[in-house]
């Protein structure tokens, strides 16, 4: 178990913005006129000033979480073996091929090896990039060797050097997505230092650098950004293609660097679908927004080698089906308000029957299982019964994949950052609901809210996004804990743009009756400017704390593993044991592997489940057979998992095994009805007596306190020897 320890020594009837009476504020109305040469010094100043703050933050961000990374493991003094153990299960196998790429003879050799690779799985050939979202790997990997900087930077630190850089481009997108939102970059500020204060709730780069979430939710957020600025209202038509091209860019790096970017993208196109029935885009809008996705969706499909996992997600079934039913349902968008519910209710109706059908249809042709376990999870955080589907089970069994916790709210009250987003989102929330009415109760005039002058309530396009986008996000982020760092970035933006503009403000002084200019004005500038005041004076002290505080890696078993490994066993040995742990077999020794973390995969997840029965109740000629038939050389058993207590009863890897082979389970607790005693004991515990038959199947070639390495023997040759005698 990988373990750190302490260093030694160490008026108001316009709530939308108006360019002409916000002078002292940095429009992006401003940053037009800039282009165009309509501007005024007092602009340039504050594009400046809000540019060198958007990019100062961003900076402090990453030597922040840089810091906190170098002074949690002294990773510059340890050995290269503890540097690469300390790249946890799934980011150990990412980076690897990074290592591997550096290490082969050319760039073309790389290639080739990661499109023909036998060691990840073996018995196998797989194509890792087509397997795997490890392009940023191999562009790491050639930038390295084309910029001739090995002399001044070893290869590991350029690689979390960059995904720590990425950081920076995190903050500043979304730093320009409040600023684009309130007018005003003290929203930005405050959006970075909202963002720096709640680390641990925002990102968890500094000790899961290579996990593919890191690299692709900046893009993400640069993705929000481009589209809240495409969502601008009276933003040119030159100006429009050139965002919408920054949106493809970042659509599509976000695609390619995680394999769960089919998921996200559909809770995106939820929103578009939700904001285009309710009038609050027009139909070009909503249709340029769903083919960016199309485009970015097919161009990593082509990347990846026609990767079948990207035409069978439900998302491109369900902007095909959106686009195709829109395209025959003419009259969407008139009739009184009785008649458009009607006419809304059928057309999602249409919509979502149609999409499961393509997708069905779809996964039948291409014969797509790949993700068939994440719907399984899906169907049972749902409600819709429990399920023994031990693919399933280890997910629902992971903490990250449960519910939010509570105490996450506390943390964020602690920065002074929930109340305002509370407020933001009931208050805008509650406008929202108005103005759809009012968009349905009109007569298909074809006018946007936002652009009727008589219309009593109106919102901003760009604004209705980012409600529904923090609203769609939160909702997952409480379903299942891991995707929060979706949710609470943009919460830091949404939150910062309730304090600083004027769409919030302008509601609750209507109520108060004293919705002026200058009380607007000084609200929106004192508010932020003595909260950031709190915040320095309340969490400065903690941070300078922090940073100061030094650790260091400390895992003796598994390093004294690893390099047992590299001196004692032959370059081609094939290891078995759970995936978390042969990732870093793989990154550190470079042996071949039976089963992997990367569980995107039908075939990868049977021979999983087939290698786990290390852990259960089996008896040792079936045990060797099934270790046997994938190959597999030597087994490392894990003492935490065989005698596991981190999870209760229940959730054990070995209960899921049990559960799985239809045994009762370990210790006191009641057992389904059809569950039956097992006939052998569990092998993990029974292969340390060393008696038969164990002793003749199996060689215990290395012991420490935490991992046992057994040698399977071939039985074939001993029958073989015992007939010739």
């Amino acid at each position: 178990m990988t373990a750190v320890r302490q260093r030694k020594g160490s008026k108001g009837k316009d709530p939308g913005p108006s360019i002409q009476h916000l002078k002292p504020e940095c429009t992006a109305e401003s940053i037009e006129r800039l282009t165009t040469g309509g501007f005024s010094w007092w602009t340039i100043l504050c594009l400046i000033i809000g540019s060198i703050v958007g990019v100062s933050l961003g900076l402090l961000c990453c030597i922040y979480v840089a810091t906190l990374h170098e002074n949690d493991l002294w990773f510059s003094n340890i050995k290269e073996v503890e540097r690469e153990i300390s790249f946890r299960t799934e980011c150990g196998l990412y980076y690897s091929y990074y290592k591997q790429m550096l290490k082969a003879p050319s760039i073309q050799q790389g290639l080739y090896e990661l499109m023909h690779d036998n060691t990840t799985e073996s018995k196998r050939t797989i194509n890792i990039l087509q397997r795997m979202n490890i392009y940023q790997e191999v562009f790491l990997s050639i930038l390295y060797r084309i910029l001739h900087i090995q002399a001044y930077l070893e290869p590991i630190y350029f690689y979390i050097y960059t995904v720590f850089a990425l950081q920076t481009v995190y903050v500043i997108a979304l730093f320009i997505t409040s600023w684009l939102l309130s007018n005003s970059w003290l929203a930005g500020a405050l959006t970075g230092v909202w963002y720096i204060l709640n680390r641990v709730d925002t990102t968890r780069v500094e000790f899961t650098i290579s996990l593919r979430e890191n690299w692709s939710i900046p893009f993400l957020a640069l993705q929000v950004a481009a589209i809240t600025c495409y969502l601008r209202p009276q933003l040119k038509p030159i100006n429009q293609t050139l965002v919408l091209w920054l949106v493809f860019v970042a659509t599509f790096c976000f695609c390619l660097t995680w394999q769960f970017n089919q998921f996200i993208l559909l809770v995106q196109a939820l929103i578009i679908f939700t904001l285009d029935c309710l009038d609050f885009f027009t139909a070009e809008q909503a249709m340029n927004l769903y083919l960016i996705q199309v485009l970015s969706l097919l161009s990593v499909w082509l990347m990846q080698f026609c990767n079948s996992m990207i035409l069978g997600s439900l998302v491109l079934s369900f902007i095909v089906s959106a686009l195709f039913i829109r395209h025959f349902q003419t009259g969407l968008k008139t009739g009184g308000f009785v008649t458009r519910i009607g006419k809304l209710s059928l057309h999602t109706l249409l919509v979502f029957t149609l999409t499961f059908l393509i997708n069905y249809s779809a996964k039948r042709i291409l014969q797509l299982k790949s993700d068939e376990h994440i719907f399984k999870f899906i169907k049972v955080k749902l409600g819709f019964g429990a399920t023994r589907d031990f693919d399933a089970s280890l997910y629902l069994c992971e903490e990250a994949f449960g519910l939010l916790p509570l105490d996450t709210f506390e943390r964020l009250a602690g920065t002074v950052m929930l109340y305002p987003y509370l407020c933001t989102l009931s208050a805008l929330f509650i406008l929202f609901l108005l103005v759809a009415l009012s968009n349905l109760s009109s007569s298909g005039s074809g006018q946007m809210s936002w652009e009727t002058e008589e219309k009593t309530f109106r919102m901003r396009p760009d604004v209705a996004y980012n409600l529904l986008h923090t609203i769609f996000f939160g909702l997952l982020a409480f379903s299942t804990m891991r995707m929060k760092y979706l949710w609470t970035g943009h919460m830091c933006a949404f939150a910062a743009f309730g304090v600083c503009g004027k769409e919030v403000w302008t509601l609750y002084l209507r109520v108060l009756h004293c919705n002026t200019k200058t009380t607007m004005r000084l609200i929106r500038y004192s508010v932020p400017i003595v909260i950031l005041a709190f915040l320095y004076y309340k969490f400065w002290p903690r941070l300078r704390e922090e940073v100061s505080e030094l650790r260091e890696f400390y895992d003796p078993d598994t390093v004294e593993l690893m390099e047992w490994i590299r001196l004692k066993t032959p370059n081609r040995a094939v290891f078995a044991g759970s995936m978390q742990l042969l990732a870093g077999i793989k990154l550190c020794t470079g042996r071949v592997l039976t089963n992997h973390p990367h569980y995107e995969d039908q075939a990868l997840r049977e021979r999983t489940r087939e290698v786990y029965q290390i852990y259960a109740r089996q008896s040792a000629e079936e045990v060797h057979k099934v270790l046997s038939s994938v190959g597999a050389d030597y087994i490392v058993l894990e003492d935490s998992i065989c005698y596991e207590r981190r999870h209760s009863r229940g959730c054990r890897l070995r209960d899921l095994l049990d559960l799985a082979n239809g045994h009762i389970m370990d210790g006191s607790g009641e057992n389904d009805p059809d569950l039956v005693p097992a006939s052998h004991p569990r092998f993990c515990e029974a292969i340390k007596t060393d008696v038969p038959p164990y002793s003749a199947l199996f060689t215990r070639v290395f012991k420490n306190k935490t991992f046992h390495v057994y040698k399977l023997k071939k039985a074939k040759k001993k029958k073989k020897a015992e007939s010739g005698r």
